[in-house]
């Protein structure tokens, strides 16, 4: 397990322009306003059980319970709603793993609009089929390193609209939405737990909450530390190879975008194993009786783990973002019980 405290990022470089500025709160409010009625307000809860085996008091905001069964349409719906008309008649593509895939296949067909989603082959099958069941068209093309490079091809050919899976101000400020339901259901809450990937979550949650006090904490498995190397380097890094049983956390780089809100408002990124995921779904299953995926599941086995920097009995927020699992795999994923 490793862990790493991020440095501040020089706002530019001499001779470079200055990024441009980070979605905050307004931007995170606007978002909640535009999707309001299209996306569900998840249920946050306590847990005695989580509470007594970590020593914390454990809250869950269930994003397991979202459309489309992850946070991803949250995102997916700001970016869609403020593309131009032009934008929207010229239909949109993305690349994702599953969980993003689906919430862009939701959020094109209730805004109207075409979307091309380019997964890798070995997707998770119900992910693939869910996606195609929102009325997306779904192509499958290599690795994940394959898959982008399919997104540009297919992009340049046939004039479709980038919808970037992770990297977008529209999506991150999207996906903070969550952040203003945590503040009006838990106003209590001392720190917010969220799994890494590409960044986008982590990103909106401190888009949003960077005001309120609570501390921010990520945690990515050590198969795929995209956002802990980036830290290290201070600018993206592409993995050569990733392995991890949480494909929702798995993209081969962050964001420079979510590296930036990163390195502005996440006080830790922690990794996790996978045999450490696999134990914090199977509690979750055993005790709360939410069925979680392994990106799901990382922040409650980052606390499992101690690995978090938080006073004993601190009230803790676990983001678990979501709950697509591929049920034929269920076994092998939670693997064998204590």
């Amino acid at each position: 397990m490793s862990d790493r405290d991020p440095a501040r990022a020089p706002a530019g470089g001499r001779g470079e322009p200055a990024p441009p500025p980070l979605p905050g709160p307004a931007d995170v409010r606007a978002a909640a306003e535009r999707i309001a009625g299209l996306v569900h307000r998840t249920p946050l809860f306590g847990s005695a059980t989580l509470s007594r085996r970590t020593g914390y008091r454990v809250l869950l905001k269930c994003e397991n319970l979202q459309k489309t069964g992850s946070f991803k349409p949250r995102g997916a719906l700001n970016r869609i709603l403020t593309l131009a008309d032009s934008e929207r008649r010229r239909g949109v593509i993305t690349v994702s793993a599953g969980n993003n895939a689906q919430g862009v296949a939701y959020a094109a067909r209730a805004a109207g609009v075409h979307a091309v989603l380019v997964m890798p082959e070995h997707a998770v099958a119900s992910k693939v089929a869910a996606t195609r069941a929102y009325g997306a068209e779904v192509v499958l093309h290599g690795d994940v390193h394959a898959a982008f490079d399919k997104l540009e091809q297919l992009r340049a050919e046939r004039g479709l609209r980038l919808l970037h899976p992770f990297d977008d101000p529209m999506l991150v400020a999207g996906h903070g939405t969550v952040g203003l339901e945590i503040l009006e259901q838990a106003p209590d809450a001392q720190a917010v737990v969220c799994g890494v990937g590409g960044g986008g979550l982590a990103g909106g949650l401190v888009a949003a909450l960077q005001d309120s006090g609570i501390r921010l904490f990520g945690v990515e498995p050590e198969g795929a530390a995209t956002m802990t190397a980036a830290l290290a380097a201070g600018k993206p890094v592409h993995l050569e190879h990733v392995e991890t049983i949480a494909d929702g956390l798995a993209p081969p780089f962050v964001g420079a975008l979510n590296l930036r809100l990163a390195q502005h408002g996440l006080e830790r990124v922690v990794t996790v194993g996978d045999e450490a995921i696999r134990a914090a779904m199977r509690l979750l299953l055993e005790r709360t009786k939410l069925l979680v995926e392994p990106a799901g599941a990382a922040p409650l086995a980052a606390l499992l783990e101690q690995a978090l920097p938080l006073e004993p009995g601190a009230t803790v927020v676990l983001l678990l973002s979501g709950g697509n699992v591929d049920l034929t795999a269920l076994a092998e994923l939670l693997g064998d019980g204590p």
